[in-house]
């Protein structure tokens, strides 16, 4: 045998030998498929084992694969004869330890730390085994910030697609998906440029590991988008394979587009009158809005940005206004509209006769209101609050003091609030001067200081006399004089008054102004001392005093028999002066008005007792 023959029979024999071994000998192991973790949180990577026929040489050894290097594995942390290690200049040393139980634990982990990870056993003899665990970081990504790429106006029926707005979502992880809205509904996700609405998306890696995601809607829009909502949500995956999203702020485009057709509104809501601001408002269905042409009867007028006012309007402002509005981007359109304003108005009214009526007390006054206006309209006379004609006319019949004073004449317009015209006139009354019916004065007791007040009415106004001095002051309240005068109660003012006495040209007129003790009040007896009567003060006093005089009478009643019975005894013993003679008397009727009472027994040869008592006049 050759020495090459004899090479490869030695090399078939290990083989065989490490064959026998392996088929003789079994390692395996179990881990966690995938292990998912929040950012910054604590992983742990469990790992168990079997090995037979048992070895007492058992190394449990963690490898993370590194990507960027064709899968290469690189170990982190190893267990041997109970001891645990973890290895230095590794992705996660210094946070990465490995248990009794050959768990593997990563803290503050990482976006960094997705990897693939391999528990990985060799037992001697019993050979190697390995099994596979995928750690998944997860990390919400921020709210999704919509903005629009430029201020500058999109053109409606452009020939190529327009960015409508970028939406950005910032640190998440894994990579989240962008969702774009229109009114609500998802637009489909189309990546082809060359198509009318498109999405171009980018990714960028932070240096936290974590990925921000933007997208930029691309569109052609059409005059149909000119009110509609833009918005975009990100979609993310959390543990447990969990789906969630967070929406974005809204977004209108700026969109340009030709006018079609114009309106001419009149923004005043109530009707016009005299005196009130006018807006009207041009608009049209375009956008920008073009430029506007004001006219009147044919006549031009200046506005300002399609809005046209006029200020303080009167009735000859009252006509057909027209609105002429020129889009150069579609000529052919009719952008035009009109409104017939109408202006209401009301005339001064006019009262006959105009001037301040004087009268004389009891005699008549008229008056004659009139006006006109731009619809019905009505004419009141009032007094105050009061309406006392509501046809123009104002009689007044047996003129007495209290009509003298201002009368208002109001015209309006019942259709337009606020439309109205007044005019005033005044009714002065003569006449002798009445006095009004003078309140009680009261004092607490004679020589107290009291004051007397004495109105009456009379035109020319009067003057006072009082038939006592005292110190007097004069007011005038409304259409009547007041005279005031305070003066001690003497026994002669408590017992005649004062009189007032008042005179004009026209007459005179006088009254006796009485002065009174004030009313004496009881407060111990709980009593009201009126023209020395006792008054009880309230239902229960009068219920107690009812009680009072129930008991009274059946006391009385008692004693009354009482004494009847000390009689009736008496009477019988014969010991009382009464004779024969006065019963006679008694029968035959020779006593009058007295009271007689009889007594009887039931032995019938008794008499009866007589009892003669007169009433007494004493309450």
């Amino acid at each position: 045998m050759d020495g090459i023959t004899f090479g490869r029979t030695s090399l078939l024999c290990t083989l065989l030998l490490w064959a026998f071994q392996v088929c003789n000998g079994a390692v395996m192991v179990k881990t966690a498929p995938k292990v998912e973790v929040l950012k910054g949180d604590t992983a742990k990577l469990p790992c168990t084992h079997t090995v037979s026929p048992p070895s007492g040489n058992t190394v449990v050894e963690w490898f993370y694969v590194i990507q960027e290097d064709q899968g290469t594995r690189k170990r982190v942390a190893f267990s041997q004869g109970g001891v645990g290690k973890s290895d230095e200049g590794t992705l996660l040393s210094g946070r990465v330890t490995i248990g009794a139980d050959f768990t593997l634990t990563i803290t503050s982990v990482q976006p960094s730390d997705e990897l693939k990870f391999f528990c990985q056993v060799t037992a001697g003899p019993a050979g190697v085994g390995d099994a596979e665990t995928l750690v998944k970081v997860f990390h919400a990504p921020e709210k999704p910030e919509l903005t629009q790429p430029s201020t500058q106006a999109i053109t409606a029926g452009e020939s190529t697609s327009s960015p409508i707005g970028t939406c950005v979502s910032m640190n998440g992880h894994p990579l989240p998906r962008i969702i774009w809205f229109k009114d609500d509904q998802p637009l489909p996700e189309v990546k082809d440029r060359k198509e009318k609405t498109n999405m171009i998306s980018s990714v960028v890696k932070e240096a936290s590991g974590l990925l921000t995601l933007k997208s930029t809607l691309h569109m052609q829009p059409t005059k149909a988008d000119k009110d509609s909502v833009f918005t975009c949500t990100v979609e993310y995956m959390m543990p447990g394979d969990q789906i969630k999203e967070k929406k974005s702020n809204a977004i209108k485009i700026n969109l340009n587009y030709p006018s079609e057709k114009a309106t001419f509104t009149l923004v005043n809501t109530s009707p016009v009158k005299e005196g009130d601001v006018v807006d009207m408002k041009c608009e049209t269905d375009g956008n920008p809005q073009p430029e506007f042409e004001f006219s009147k009867d044919g006549e031009t007028i200046l506005g300002k940005a399609g809005l046209l006012q006029l200020k303080s309007v009167k009735r000859t402002d009252s006509g057909l206004y027209k609105c002429l509005a020129i889009d150069y981007d579609n000529l052919d359109a009719d952008l035009s509209g009109t409104i017939n304003l109408v202006v209401n108005y009301i005339d001064p009214v006019s009262v006959t006769p105009a001037q301040t009526q004087e009268v004389m007390l009891g005699d008549k006054v008229e008056w004659q209101c009139k006006t006109k206006a731009s619809s019905t309209h009505t004419v009141q006379w009032l007094k105050g609050s009061e309406v006392l004609s509501q046809d123009g006319t104002l009689s007044i019949q047996d003129v007495s003091y209290d009509n003298a004073g201002e009368y208002m004449c109001v015209g309006a317009v019942p259709d337009v609030p606020g439309l109205t015209a007044k005019a005033s006139v005044n009714l002065t009354v003569k006449g002798k001067p009445m006095i009004e019916a003078p309140a009680i004065a009261e004092v607490s007791k004679e020589g107290d200081m009291v004051t007397l007040k004495c109105s009456a009415f009379g035109s020319p106004p009067p003057q006072f006399t009082w038939k006592q001095s005292g110190k007097e002051s004069v007011t005038v309240e409304g259409n009547k004089v007041v005279s005031t005068i305070t003066l001690p109660a003497t026994a002669e003012v408590m017992k005649n008054g004062v009189i007032c006495e008042v005179s004009n040209e026209h007459g005179t007129d006088s009254k006796t102004l009485p002065v009174s003790l004030k009313r004496a009040i009881d407060n111990s007896a709980d009593r009201v001392l009126l023209s020395g009567n006792p008054v009880l003060k309230s239902a229960d006093k009068q219920q107690g005093g009812s009680s009072g005089v129930v008991i009274a009478v059946v006391v009385c009643v008692l004693l009354l028999l009482l004494l009847v019975a000390l009689i009736y005894c008496l009477n019988k013993k014969n010991k009382l002066p009464c004779s024969k003679k006065d019963k006679k008397e008694v029968a035959s009727g020779e006593v009058n008005n007295d009271i007689v009472v009889e007594m009887k027994t039931d032995k019938a040869n008794e008499e009866a007792g007589l009892l003669n008592k007169r009433p007494t006049t004493e309450q």
